[in-house]
């Protein structure tokens, strides 16, 4: 099943059933109005969705309209929790490595987690809004969870099987503004700025055999002004999967329906800046922070820029028939016009 949430409706938007392929949605009002109302009873208003979504497949829905992502906010604009881990060992092996840092043990044990903004995302075509190009703005490609209701102290098992439902990411950082926070000792605020999901949000089942033991095995691709910047697989390398992400979230509190935990950027691991690229065989990156790390290991200084204001993201992945699954997030970095 795929559903997304249009802009129109208010600040929680509409909720709308879409087709497989996307090109074709249909509100469902009468089920739910917004998607957060859908997963707060969720056992009693899946099955219906199910029944709409396989109508819209089948041709046979009555309300059925064109489906445009650019009318799209994110599948939840706004919602109870946002938890971004880092689940690619690799990627944060790679950061802490470039600043002559060690990695403890327990990171290989251990998950990280941040708590981000969720009062207010951004919807997958809006701008990369910023005051300033010397913030270092940076794209951060993601995979993320939608839960049902999780006990506290579930464990990863029982978190997997809370997993409702899965979206791209696009976790912008402010990488100029992160080293000060964090010498603070109180982690990430003003560097995370708000946060982008893919247009559509699907149900595991959507991925067939490419959802298995709570990962998603597909490569996820992302694009820089036009240009192919990175394709690593999602699946490999994932140290952590979503039953062990949430339940990581969940050893000291309850999860509320609609709470979003994120993998953290997609990262597989490499040989070098020069054998990772696309163009030179690899599978490129989903961040830029990952090219500056491979530079300055291999050469002493970065040299690649962080994103200027002009630059243009796009974040997809695709079924084994090419297909795109969750649409794309398409984003245009811009000066922040308030």
């Amino acid at each position: 099943m795929k559903l997304a949430t249009l802009k129109a409706g208010g600040r929680d938007g509409t909720l709308v059933v879409v087709s497989r392929d996307l090109l074709r949605c249909q509100p469902v009002p009468a089920i739910a109005r917004t998607l957060q109302v859908a997963l707060d009873d969720w056992d009693a208003v899946a099955p219906q969705l199910q029944e709409a979504y396989a109508a819209l497949n089948n041709g046979a829905a009555r309300h059925a309209e064109p489906f445009d992502e650019r009318l799209c906010h994110s599948p939840l604009p706004r919602a109870y929790q946002w938890a971004d881990g880092s689940a690619y060992v690799n990627h944060v092996e790679l950061v802490r490595r470039a600043r002559g840092a060690e990695l403890p043990p327990s990171f290989w044990t251990d998950p990280l987690m941040y708590q981000g903004g969720s009062d207010s995302f951004v919807g997958p075509r809006d701008p990369i809004y910023a005051l300033s190009e010397d913030w270092g703005i940076d794209l951060e490609a993601e995979v993320a969870a939608i839960t049902g209701d999780v006990k506290m102290g579930a464990t990863p098992a029982e978190c997997a099987g809370a997993i409702r439902l899965l979206m791209l990411v696009n976790d912008v950082s402010l990488r100029n503004l992160i080293p000060n926070e964090l010498a603070k000792g109180f982690g990430f605020f003003q560097s995370k700025p708000a946060t982008a999901f893919s247009p559509v949000a699907v149900t595991p089942d959507e991925l067939g055999d490419a959802w298995q033991g709570a990962k998603v095995h597909l490569p996820l691709v992302v694009h820089l002004n036009g240009q192919p910047f990175g394709r690593p697989n999602a699946g490999v390398d994932m140290t952590f999967d979503f039953g062990q992400l949430v339940a990581h979230v969940a050893k000291t509190r309850e999860l509320e329906a609609g709470s979003i935990i994120g993998s953290g950027t997609v990262s597989n691991k490499q040989g070098g800046l020069h054998g990772s690229s696309i163009e030179n065989g690899g599978v490129g990156y989903c961040c830029l922070a990952e090219v500056r790390m491979y530079e300055m290991i291999e050469g002493g200084a970065p040299k690649t820029s962080f994103l200027k204001f002009g630059d243009r993201v796009r974040i997809e992945m695709a079924d084994a028939e090419g297909g795109t699954i969750f649409g794309a997030i398409e984003q245009t970095v811009a000066r922040y016009p308030g």
